[in-house]
């Protein structure tokens, strides 16, 4: 037969591509990063040893090499360690070039020792998958041959670039640099769109990184994450059970004080405390820079000036690139409200680094923060401490 085994019309092979790589996608959240990088669920070894051949076949991804790779990024967010931050590198360089940047970080056999720890280590693993990882991509190539006649180069070649791009590229670049942020950790992740279907709910990835643990990717009833509705099938068909999944924020409007409660809810909700209280002063801090002319002040744009103070209420300064750290101490510098403002917020952030601390002892520094927000004069401030009491 001269044109393989089926023939298909045009869109026959599109919707054929698409259905192939979200496979393929899938096995990489679920299995890859869900499950071995973050044990956030547990697979049947059926499953998982169906996911590791399906990856072996389409991408040649080493197992231990992935996830040492992405638990380093979480570990080294942002830094000149990440292996592919577009802070660090820009974005065109991951966006279009991040697979460079993934195989030069598994050449370093110091992040696989680190952080390649409990990845797949048997026979299968040793004497298949990690040492001939190329030859299941020419496996698939003959497949898609065998299957589909010339066409199947098409569908191969879609199906060789599909990780690279959407993970390598567009989750990891992207997913650092534009969308929409709902919490606020010490890094810039962004959720790209709310609606994770095309990258299996990868897209939600600031959420991702304020609960890296989480088998649930979505936290809001408008987010869609299409790999936990596959996580919950695997779930009813026995091939996998959830870990652990993001807590939820409780708020109790009638509550005026804080208690140990409140400061529990506040250290395991912390980034999503840090993205309200951000929010909160976000007008305050607006008003500031253009009525004291902040940027000009400094030689800056407007828009530079306020990008970084509100980065710096987001992140903290420690957490910014340098020049844009620059311009928030600088704009720190010349406003004593800014200052205050900031301030808050570090001592805020600070609550839940003191781990030394007993749980009174941390009520009563929660208890000063309130008090001081509520003497600051700042109604942005006052306002959020007085909503800070409800959690618990």
């Amino acid at each position: 037969m001269p044109f393989g085994l089926i023939e298909l019309p045009w869109w026959g092979y599109v919707l054929v591509t698409l259905g192939l790589t979200h496979v393929t996608i899938a096995s990489v959240t679920i299995f890859l990063h869900r499950h071995q990088a973050h044990h956030a669920l547990d697979l049947h070894p059926l499953a998982s040893h169906l996911f590791r051949a399906w990856l072996w076949l389409t991408t040649g991804i080493i197992t231990r090499e992935w996830v040492a790779i992405h638990r380093k990024h979480h570990a080294k967010c942002e830094t000149p360690e990440d292996p592919h931050s577009p802070q660090i590198y820009g974005l065109g360089k991951v966006l279009f070039d991040g697979v460079d940047l993934y195989r030069r970080e598994a050449a370093v056999a110091k992040t696989l020792e680190h952080y390649g720890h409990g990845a797949p280590n048997d026979a299968l693993e040793r004497h298949l998958y990690a040492s001939h990882s190329r030859l299941g991509i020419g496996v698939m190539l003959i497949i898609d041959l065998v299957l589909f006649g010339p066409i199947g180069l098409t569908l191969w070649a879609v199906q060789m670039l599909w990780i690279p791009f959407f993970a390598a590229g567009v989750i990891n670049g992207l997913g650092h640099y534009w969308g929409y942020r709902r919490f606020a950790p010490n890094d810039a992740s962004r959720n790209i769109v709310p609606w994770g279907i095309l990258v299996g709910g990868e897209e939600l990835h600031n959420n991702h990184h304020a609960y890296a643990t989480s088998a649930r990717l979505s936290n809001a009833w408008w987010e869609i994450d299409i790999g936990w509705l596959y996580i919950r099938l695997l779930e009813v068909l026995g091939l996998a059970k959830v870990r652990r999944t993001a807590p939820t924020m409780r708020f109790d409007p009638t509550k005026r004080h804080c208690d140990a409660d409140t400061v529990q809810a506040i250290v395991t909700h912390r980034y999503a405390v840090l993205a309200r209280l951000a929010r909160s002063l976000k007008p305050t801090a607006r008003q500031e820079v253009r009525q004291r002319q902040v940027g000009a002040a400094l030689g800056l744009s407007e828009k530079r000036a306020l990008r970084a103070v509100e980065n710096g209420l987001q992140r903290g300064a420690e957490n910014l690139p340098e020049v844009e750290r620059v311009v928030l101490e600088r704009a720190l510098a010349a406003s004593p409200l800014l200052r205050t403002l900031y301030a808050m917020r570090q001592e805020l952030a600070a609550l839940w680094d003191r781990s030394s601390a007993s749980r009174e002892q941390l009520v009563e520094q929660l208890a000063s923060w309130l008090q001081q927000a509520e003497m600051s004069g700042v109604t942005a401030l006052q306002q959020f401490s007085r909503k800070l009491n409800g959690f618990g």
